[in-house]
């Protein structure tokens, strides 16, 4: 006599309770199996580096059986660290340092800031590939990012309007280029805020009198050049607008397993492969 299987019980429709309750319990476990880890924040950090070592990481725990979901925002660190402190995140993707406002608006929810080194980066200065300029001078940035110096005639001798692209206020990398590049004063009026860094570099590429900064997962964006800083280039350490990227987390919480297995992921050998590829600099 034929022995019917499960899937032959299921499609004759003769089953027996136990075959039944074997069946959905399967079902349910492999359904529970799955773990979900949220990431918000910085889209120099989200855009590309974060997704990339999130699928690794996927892959990884997919071999052994566990499916991992991830849920990656990247709108900007500010909204990172919010995230943090609001319970909505289990990682706050951030290119800053946390504010002191932010740092006692966590408290006042019972949350400890807590930041963890995740690669390091430098705010490359890109103009379009046809300006004449090789390098750039840390007070030549200042003067056109402030609005000092509106034409290109006194810093490459041709004449031009400079069209100046900068991320948008919720961005880290805003904040941290203006301490940095700017001494803190305020950014151009005339300077034009993107969503960004692939915008940044997207607007610099098409328009010759172009000029804007982007981390370096996007210095090798056609139709852009590099501006050393004073004769150093973004990639080396002693570039002046270099700057850790962080993950933020709750210090007052412990990291739920699966979360502090993809932190450790990120931190060990393979994961900080995976941050160089995508051209940031490693915390090794």
């Amino acid at each position: 006599m034929k022995q019917f299987n499960t899937m032959d019980s299921l499609r004759f429709g003769r089953f027996s309770r136990s075959t039944l309750a074997a069946f959905v319990f399967s079902i349910l476990s492999f359904a529970n199996a799955a773990e979900k880890i949220v990431i918000k924040g910085s889209d120099t950090l989200g855009a590309k580096m974060v997704p990339q070592l999130a699928e690794e990481f996927k892959a990884i725990k997919a071999k052994k059986g566990v499916e991992v979901i991830f849920e990656v925002a990247a709108e900007g660190s500010s909204t990172g660290v919010a995230a943090v402190i609001q319970k909505t995140a289990d990682l706050g993707m951030s290119s800053r340092d946390s504010k002191s406002s932010e740092v006692s608006k966590a408290l006042l929810e019972g949350v400890k800031l807590e930041p963890i080194v995740v690669a390091k980066d430098g705010i490359a200065l890109i103009a379009h590939e046809g300006n004449p300029l090789d390098e750039i001078s840390k007070r030549e940035v200042e003067k056109i990012f402030t609005g000092d110096v509106e034409s290109w005639t006194s810093i490459n001798g041709k004449p031009g309007s400079i069209s100046i692209y900068t991320r948008n206020t919720s961005s880290g990398t805003y904040a941290v280029f203006q301490e940095m590049a700017l001494r803190k004063r305020d950014y151009a009026t005339s300077s034009q805020k993107m969503a960004g860094n692939e915008q940044i570099a997207s607007e610099v590429a098409k328009n010759p009198n172009g000029i804007g900064y982007v981390g370096l997962a996007y210095i090798r964006t056609p139709g852009v050049k590099v501006l050393p800083v004073d004769g150093i280039n973004p990639d080396n350490p002693d570039y002046p607008f270099a700057r850790p990227l962080y993950f933020y987390v709750d210090g007052n919480q412990k990291l739920r397993p699966i979360v502090k297995e993809f932190v450790d992921f990120c931190l060990g050998a393979k994961g900080q492969e995976i941050v160089e590829s995508v051209h940031f600099i490693s915390i090794f």
